[in-house]
């Protein structure tokens, strides 16, 4: 997810309900039914050619529906939605990003998605949106993190290869970059720190969550205290703000995977979407590696792009029609090989070209069934989200800790109170 979605993130939850309704256009003489559909994808050609090709399997299929897409740039998305909401002309199908699923059902956007429940078994769990135990979204995909290394710099610095059987401790990790350190290079890890938005909870809550901390107490969802400020949270923190003091990690670096691809750092917290350009940088040699143990075993992030039928959609049978059709395993995997993301289907791994057994990005499938933790689904993840961003950077730049903490579980704990509890 990008800093453009953390901004959609933050919109959408200060929105109010949406009056009205409209989202597909019926006719009265019993012919074909419109249904609307807007999806983030404009600046995507390859994830557009996807939907295109869909769309024309589907309306060619049968008589009763007309499914026609209206695609936004990115950074216009969260306008067009927030706008659409407010005037109570939303379309019947649109996507949204994973954490902001409980928002939107909370404030009234959309409703329960309604499909078979044997596509919904068969997809990750993280391509499953839910709020209050209800699916209201599904998607095609989902991403992975991992760490990205050479194995030839490994191997020559004595530091021990982890596999998902026996990840780096946290003691393993930290020694590694200072022995990576002392070999030379000046920066050992690219954490990625110079991003911005929801990267931030996406990268390092979940070396939070894996620490024995979180965003937020999952039992009740009511409360950050304890989970967001406790000795196990601070303890990461501790170390996550010593990395950045030591010089084993910083934030002056460029986004993407330019300095690992260029050997100027030995490892890279990275995702998948960079997996092809360092395959080409570092042939063979690549390992894509799970994430280190924090003490409660590895953790990633999940939750990707995903599809939902607005309140107000008037046709939602076509709308939940032409999703039904869409979850097909030979659509999938073509989302997947496009645009380099994990497939969310069995199905649809074994037709790819990349994600499949042998091939070269099947690891990040692996890593994603092992790890992936969906973001907390609460309405309340667009104030957390932001919050964490900056208790983060502060802390990075030298705040104390503990306090650095409290102030963010106070703003969290306020909001959550603000709203009865967000529906919990």
């Amino acid at each position: 997810m990008t800093a453009a979605s953390a901004t959609l993130l933050a919109a959408c939850g200060q929105a109010g309900q949406a009056d009205g309704g409209s989202g597909g256009g019926g006719d009265a003489d019993g012919g074909t039914t419109e249904i609307s559909m807007w999806t983030h994808s404009a600046g995507n050609p390859a994830e557009l050619e996807v939907y295109e090709q869909i769309i024309a399997d589907f309306n060619g299929s049968q008589d009763d529906y007309e499914v026609v897409m209206e695609s936004f740039p990115q950074g216009a998305y969260n306008d067009a939605v927030v706008a659409g909401a407010a005037a109570g002309d939303l379309p019947c199908l649109l996507d949204m990003d994973g954490p902001i699923v409980p928002n939107w059902a909370w404030a009234g956007y959309i409703q329960p998605l309604g499909i078979d429940e044997g596509i919904i078994d068969s997809l990750l769990p993280t391509a499953v949106g839910r709020y209050q135990d209800e699916v209201y979204s599904a998607g095609y995909w989902d991403a992975a993190l991992s760490i990205f290394a050479r194995e030839s710099v490994l191997t020559e610095n004595g530091i021990r290869i982890p596999t998902t059987d026996e990840p780096w401790t946290l003691e393993e990790f930290d020694a590694a970059l200072v022995t990576l350190q002392g070999a030379g290079y000046e920066t050992p890890l690219d954490i990625g720190a110079e991003d911005a938005g929801e990267w931030w909870p996406y990268a390092y809550s979940p070396m939070l969550q894996s620490a024995g901390g979180d965003l937020i107490d999952r039992d009740t969802f009511l409360t950050a205290d304890g989970a967001l400020n406790g000795p196990e949270a601070v303890e990461f923190f501790e170390w996550f703000q010593s990395a950045f003091e030591r010089g084993l990690a910083s934030d002056a670096g460029t986004i993407g995977n330019e300095e690992f691809n260029n050997d100027e750092v030995a490892l890279s917290y990275t995702g998948v979407w960079n997996a092809l350009g360092s395959l080409e940088a570092a042939g063979d040699d690549l390992l894509i590696l799970p994430p280190p143990d924090f003490g409660n075993g590895p953790k990633i992030g999940g939750a990707s792009w995903q599809w939902g039928i607005s309140a107000e959609c008037a046709d939602a049978d076509g709308a939940r029609a032409y999703l039904e059709f869409s979850f097909q395993d030979e659509y999938i995997a073509a989302f997947a090989d496009k645009q380099v993301v994990i497939p969310a289907t069995k199905g649809a791994e074994e037709l790819s070209e990349m994600f499949g057994e042998g091939d070269p990005l099947q690891p990040f499938v692996e890593l994603s069934q092992l790890y992936a933790l969906e973001r907390p689904p609460t309405p309340a993840y667009a104030v957390i989200s932001s919050v964490f961003e900056r208790a983060g950077k502060d802390i990075m730049n030298g705040a104390d800790v503990q306090s650095t903490l409290d102030q963010a579980v106070q703003e969290i704990d306020a909001n959550i109170e603000s709203n009865d509890g967000y529906g919990f």
